[in-house]
Formats: structure tokens, sequence, C-alpha cells
């Protein structure tokens, strides 16, 4: 019987699981060891939001590991991997035999050495344990005041979530704009004046100096000379693969651990996946760190496939980031910051819209959007041009009709018959099974609008 052993709870590690029962049927052994139980770390806004308890961002339980024939050791720590004996060693010292293995680590947040950020108060948000103290840290205030030290994107959607409860906010970022990693300059600035009208103060272009305690608070002082004082600090300056369990085993590393588009390591029967890994970019022509959940399922689905003695291979993950900013809508695919790419853009501040498309040939590789919900989301105008681009499509002719009317995306996306080949296409070369994990049980049921009951309503009067 073939011995699966997995690292690591969330997305990337879950998604094997289930596409390795979904193949072998229980044929084999597997042994989940996790430091953690599994849960989604994008929903952990939602309950920092107070949309949801805590009980709902967990994504595995016993009854699920028991159906999928899941040995698991949660709160147990691999310290050790043997790529030649074939082995981990976990934290009582005990060996672990696999036949093959799936390193699914995940990341940490980053720390930076600013004096006073192990102070009380002064928090990452990376976690359910951070979000646990940051919740509790912010109960004797009827209003929080909080400040960021990092505006990009895990910072922004935590902000999102204390706008929500009402919290007093700022941001400090050492770029001259925010989101510097998802948006351009221009794209930018308009996200900044709605922060402004939204009342959350940012500093940009200066970092933080310092962090000390005053009276309660904290005292937030930065390399301009300018400081801030607030009840908490959340430290958002970014996440580092987690790697120090592949350190000295001989597993080739870059930036996170090299993957091929089997998600194989160095050694082929050593798999990694999720944020941990670098591997396979759609529009890139070197291997990828794209540590975002898309990326995590698709890599644990296809490492999942190949452990089960599949050949599936991973077209590359597309870059993109889609962001709720206090209301207004942000979204960023591909190579959306090229220096001198064949760029369309149009900009309305005073609405505020931007978008930009930017074009190698007669083919999309890159788009910025900014605007109210009605003009993306509603639309489903992001998730058009995110067709387009993970179909890798040319659009011909449509390409001028798209230059000359940017918020037309449908007919190109019609015309070029984009719905048709994603329908046509599977990561796995078979149809996608609904997860087997659902909170306490609870099936999906038919939801109906108002206007759906009103039509009803309107045709069983003839």
């Amino acid at each position: 019987m073939t011995r699966h052993v997995l690292i690591g709870g969330g997305p990337a590690a879950i998604n094997a699981i289930e596409t390795i029962r979904d193949v072998d049927h229980g044929a084999s052994h597997i042994t989940l060891v996790s430091d953690e139980p599994a849960y989604a770390r994008m929903v952990l806004p939602y309950w920092l939001a107070n949309q949801i308890p805590e009980k709902q961002v967990y994504t595995a339980d016993d009854a699920y590991y028991d159906a999928l024939k899941v040995e698991r050791q949660i709160g147990g720590r691999v310290t050790k991997i043997d790529p030649n004996g074939k082995t981990v060693t976990l934290q009582d010292g005990s060996a672990l035999p696999f036949d093959d293995l799936l390193i699914a680590t995940g990341s940490s947040a980053t720390i930076p050495p600013i004096p006073g950020a192990d102070l009380p108060g002064v928090h990452p948000l990376w976690t359910v344990a951070h979000t646990r103290a940051v919740l509790e840290d912010a109960k004797p205030q009827a209003v929080p005041e909080v400040v960021f030290v990092g505006a990009g994107f895990i910072g922004f959607i935590v902000l999102n979530a204390m706008y929500k409860r009402g919290w007093k906010l700022h941001v400090v970022e050492m770029a001259p704009h925010v989101l510097p990693r998802m948006l351009d300059a221009e794209s930018a600035t308009l996200v900044e004046g709605w922060l402004h009208k939204k009342g959350v103060a940012t500093h940009l272009g200066t970092t933080v100096k310092a962090i000390s305690a005053e009276g309660g608070r904290k005292r937030v002082t930065m390399a301009d000379g300018s400081s801030v004082t607030a009840d908490l600090v959340i430290i958002a300056t970014g996440i580092r693969p987690n790697l120090d369990l592949v350190q000295g085993s001989g597993i080739a590393v870059d930036q996170a651990i090299l993957v091929n588009d089997r998600m194989r390591t160095n050694y082929p029967f050593i798999y990694a996946a999720g944020d941990v890994a670098q591997g396979p970019d759609l529009y890139g022509d070197k291997p990828a760190v794209h540590a975002i959940q898309p990326t995590a399922v698709d890599h644990g689905r296809v490492a999942g496939a190949n452990m089960a003695g599949q050949e599936v291979h991973y077209p590359g993950s597309l870059l993109m980031n889609i962001l709720d900013v206090c209301g207004l809508q942000c979204a960023s695919f591909g190579r959306w910051g090229e220096a001198g790419a064949e760029a369309t853009s149009i900009v309305n501040p005073d609405r505020p819209v931007c978008r930009k498309l930017l074009w190698t040939g007669d083919r999309l590789t890159g788009a910025v959007f900014v605007g109210p919900a009605n003009d993306l989301g509603m639309l489903n105008d992001v998730g058009m041009v995110k067709g387009i681009m993970q179909t890798r499509t040319p659009l011909g002719a449509w390409k001028a009709f798209l230059c000359d009317n940017p918020f037309d995306v449908r007919r190109p996306y019609v015309a070029t018959q984009v719905a048709k080949t994603l329908a046509a296409s599977t990561l796995l070369g078979r149809p996608t099974k609904p997860r087997g994990y659902r909170f306490e049980n609870r099936q999906p049921g038919p939801q109906v609008t108002q206007a759906e009951a009103h039509l009803a309503f309107v045709r069983s009067k003839g």
C-alpha cells in the first residue's frame, strides 16, 4: 500500500488529499501532519468583521478525515526531512516513513526589526491565533484606533474588515503609494482619495521608526518625524515561505521550493504546493511564487493527482489580486506592471474608476481595475478579463474594439468563445467534484432572489 505523507493543513494539502482519494478510492495510506487545524486563511477577515463565528473558518473535522481515511496528527510538527531514507522526523523523535511526500507548509508573516514590535497590542494578522488575539485586545475599546504598518494586499484585507466594524484606521507605507505590488501609481491615487473620504488616514513614503507604550496606548513614530497614537498596531509588511524545514535536506530552493509542472521537487517522490512552492507561471518564463488561494488549490490538486499515479501537468498560475477597499473594488492580473508594455487605459477620478489593459500582440497579458462594484463585480468584467487571460485567447480584430471600448468586455469575450474554451478545459482532465467537507454537515439549498420570486409569481398568473 502506497504511503502518502502530507505536511500542512492549508488548501494545498486538503485539495491534494481529496484528489488522491478521488483517484484511488482509499487504496493508499494517507498521513497528515499539521501544527494547526485546517482552516481557510481567506475567511479570517469575515470572522474579524463579525460576519461569521470563529468555528466557520475551519475546513475539516474528524468526520471529514475519517470519511477520507486520513490518519492525522493535528498539532504535530515535522522537524526533519530525510529524502534518502524517505522518512520525516516528528517533534517527539519518532520517524514516519513515506513513499511520497507533499510539503505544504505555507507562509508566515514577516516582522521587521522595529523597536517595540514585540509590545502587547502589536500583532501580525495571519493566523487564527493572531485574529483571536486582536479581537481580545480590541474588547476594552468601544471604537478601537488601529495603525497598520504596511499598505499592501494582506494589510488591506484586514483593514477592510476593521472598517466594516467602524474602527478608526491609519496606514503607514514606505512606498510612495498604497498597494505597490498590486496597483500602479495612477490607480493607487484613486484608492488613496477614496480612503481619505472614508476617514482612513494614510502616511506614505515613510517608515515606522519605533513603537512605544504611552498611557495604555501605542505611539507609532515615523521616520519623517510625525507620530500617531492608537490602541492596536497591525504589522502587515509581507509574508515569507516556511522553508526552515527543508534547509539542509537537499531539496532545491530559490525564493521557495522549486517545483516542475507536476509539482515535483528535484526528488521525484517529494512534492511541494501552495505558498511554499515556486512553480510554473502562466505569463512568466521563470518559476514564480504566487501566494494566493487559487494557486494553492491548483497546486494541491495537481500534486495529489500525480501522487496518486496519474500524469498531470500544470499550465501555470495566473498572478491575481482582487480586493475590496472600504467599498472600492480593486483587481490586478498577470503582468500588470510590465514597463514598456502596450497599454490601454481610461481613468475618471471623479467616479472613481480606472481600467488599464496591457497587451502582447493581440493577447491580454495584464490588467488593472479600480472602481465601484457596479463598474466591476456586478458587470462581471473582472471575471471575463480573467477568463480571457487564463485561456490566453488571441483577440484579433477585437483588440481594437476593446481598446476603443474598455467598458464593453462582454462582446469580445462572447465573440472569441472564451466561455466555450473555459467550459472545455479542466485542470485534471475531468470535471471538478464538490468539496467533501460541509460545516456542521449543512448542504447548499436554493436561494431565490426577490426578482426571481417576482418572476415566478408573474408566470404563475399566466
